[in-house]
């Protein structure tokens, strides 16, 4: 590591809603700079503005904030490199591109879209670089290269240009890469790539290179799918004389599907049957919906904890870690070269763990939400009693309700395949059920045990199965054949409210 104050940034495109990618990309960059004591910065990257989706920006922004990944530096809080927004900073960049084809490192371009496309057929079918701008290519194409410098200077003032960079035409480029090690790139494999656009914007390659070296990037830490564009973006720093204060690289494995079988992308989402966004996403024009992770009932620091994993491992057989932990024990050493399968039983695993272990005072709380939305009030210890018996049972927030409902409010619907199952003959079961009730308003100590043991002297006396008698019963408290044991729920509600849930199901179930 370079001898001096780490400094990486974060950089997504407002382009959509931030896959679960692009946060695990934040994520290691955030635990990168807190293990080094080092500045994080949240750049938004907006130069291509054809691309730009309304809401994309306070999106990335929320959800960061949900997973609890903080920057030190961004468009809210300033900076001593600000703006931090690209489309603030987009007067800065025309005078780089001019510079490079100022030292022959880039030249002008005035092809028209058609122009272009018969270069692209008159190459196909042959090799690569005959298809593409480039050392191959460029000579016979309308450029500054091969028009005089007077018609040169007349069409930039008359036509449409791009500047393109001049890729050497047969040289070794060398990535070095903290995570892959020396990448070896021939030059005759790249093409020229427009660095500034007719539109008088940068694209990202020359903005995400000159604003890395103002901001004064140590570390460029990102995906995969950027190591292609790596040896144009050394080529850069070279030409643009910052060679030496040049960051290090690490580009991230893939995020798989679960098969493994190619990476797992944004139209995945919900297919594949469960979330790829850190949030819900609302389409601004088709209106169509996507789940998000906190929508489906995640908690952030075990959807944090399960992303970390893809991609990272700590050596060790631990898996839950906290973000002190993670900081503590995160390096890019440990980060593998290879895609990472994205397991959605493990992801649900983790949310499981971390609501189980949660204090119960806040489960109560998390559970007392659920009770504001329908106009429910109950004790804190009776929320308490419910949460210790069902938060097992539970692996998401709504499941906190969805497993308790009946603890306060009756059944209005039973479901139909149980009662065919379990209420018939009608008149015989009811019958039971009523006897049953008359046994229990007998009782008068109403706990666990003299629970217990009324329903085994109802069972004894009557000469029926147990399945007989607490089958009809889960219907009615229930109103299905779901959910922890009769004693538990008769207990908890209490022998009045246990008392009437039955005469009222006994009035609603078919006699």
């Amino acid at each position: 590591m370079k001898n001096q104050e780490v400094r990486v940034r974060f950089a997504p495109s407002p382009t959509g809603p931030l896959h679960i990618g692009g946060v695990r990309t934040a994520l290691y960059n955030f635990l990168f700079a807190r293990k080094h004591r080092g500045t994080l910065i949240l750049r938004i990257e907006d130069t291509d503005q054809n691309r730009y989706v309304k809401g994309a920006e306070e999106y990335i922004l929320e959800a960061l904030n949900w997973c609890g990944i903080n920057f030190d530096e961004d468009i809210q809080k300033g900076g001593p490199s600000g703006p931090y927004r690209q489309s603030e900073r987009k007067d800065s960049y025309r005078q780089y591109a001019e510079i490079l084809v100022d030292k022959g490192y880039a030249y002008y371009a005035f092809d028209t879209p058609e122009e272009l496309e018969i270069m692209r057929e008159k190459g196909k079918g042959k090799e690569i670089h005959l298809s593409q701008y480039g050392p191959f290519t460029r000579l016979n194409m309308k450029n500054s290269l091969t028009l005089s410098s007077d018609e040169v200077k007349q069409r930039l003032f008359a036509e449409p240009f791009v500047i393109r960079i001049k890729i050497p035409e047969n040289e070794k480029i060398h990535v070095k890469d903290l995570i892959r090690g020396d990448v070896v790139v021939l030059s005759a494999s790249l093409d020229d790539k427009v660095l500034f656009k007719s539109d008088g914007w940068p694209t990202y390659h020359l903005a995400n290179i000159v604003d890395d070296h103002l901001m004064g990037i140590t570390h460029v830490i990102r995906g995969e799918e950027w190591l292609p564009s790596a040896p144009l973006h050394v080529l850069l720093y070279r030409y643009l004389g910052w060679e030496e204060t040049m960051p290090e690289f690490a580009h991230l494995p893939l995020l798989l599907k679960p098969d493994g079988n190619g990476k797992l992308s944004k139209r995945d989402g919900d297919r594949l049957g469960f979330p790829v966004f850190p949030l819900q996403w609302t389409d601004p024009e088709t209106k169509d919906v996507s789940s998000g992770y906190r929508e489906s009932g995640y908690l952030p620091d075990a959807f944090i904890n399960m992303l970390a994993f893809l991609g990272w491992n700590p050596g060790t057989e631990q898996e839950i870690f906290s973000m002190d932990e993670l900081i503590h024990q995160f390096s890019l050493e440990r980060v593998g070269k290879h895609g990472s399968k994205f397991d959605p039983e493990k992801a649900k695993w983790y949310n499981h763990q971390y609501l189980v272990n949660k204090p119960e005072k806040e489960l109560v709380g998390l559970l007392r939400k659920e009770l504001d939305k329908r106009n429910l009030n109950f004790a804190d210890s009776y929320l308490a009693s419910i949460i210790h018996l069902i938060k097992d049972r539970s692996n998401f927030l709504p499941d906190l309700w969805n497993n308790s409902w009946f603890f306060f409010t009756p059944p209005k619907k039973f479901d139909e395949q149980v009662i065919q199952k379990v209420w018939n003959p009608a008149s015989v079961v009811s019958n039971l059920i009523k006897s049953f009730l008359e046994e229990a308003a007998k009782v008068t100590d109403w706990d666990h045990d003299p629970v217990y043991s009324l329903i085994q002297d109802f069972i004894v006396k009557n000469n029926v199965k147990m399945e007989m008698l607490m089958n009809p019963l889960r219907l009615i408290l229930v109103g299905n054949n779901k959910g922890p044991s009769i004693i538990e729920i008769a207990t908890i509600l209490g022998k009045e409210v246990f008392l009437k849930r039955i005469e009222q199901g006994l009035e609603l179930l078919p006699i």
